[in-house]
C-alpha cells in the first residue's frame, strides 16, 4: 500500500506532494464520516482504499482544494437544472 506513495506516478497524477497529502487527508475524513468507497478492494484499510481511488481516477481535488468524484464533476459541469424554473 505505501509503495504507491513512494512512486512518482501518484504524485504527478494529483499534481504534487502537497495536493496528494491534502487529497488523502480530506478523503480519509469523508470515509470516516460514512462516505462509501468508490472502489472494490479486499480490505478495510481506509488508506489503501483512498490510494486505489486516486490510482483509478475516482477522486481528485478541484480548484478550491475540495475532494470531487467524477459524478460530482459531471453534475457540476452540467450546471443547474433550469427546465423546471419559470423564466
Amino acid at each position: 500500500m505505501l509503495e504507491e506513495l513512494k512512486e512518482e506516478a501518484i504524485v504527478k497524477k494529483v499534481g504534487g506532494r502537497f495536493k496528494l497529502s491534502t487529497l488523502i487527508q480530506k478523503r480519509l475524513v469523508q470515509l470516516n464520516q460514512g462516505s462509501r468507497a468508490l472502489v472494490h478492494v479486499d480490505t478495510h484499510d481506509k488508506m489503501a482504499i483512498v490510494l486505489q481511488e486516486i490510482m483509478q481516477d475516482k477522486i481528485f481535488l478541484n480548484m478550491q482544494n475540495e475532494v470531487m468524484t467524477l459524478d460530482d464533476y459531471a453534475a457540476y459541469a452540467e450546471g443547474p437544472d433550469l427546465s423546471s424554473m419559470d423564466l
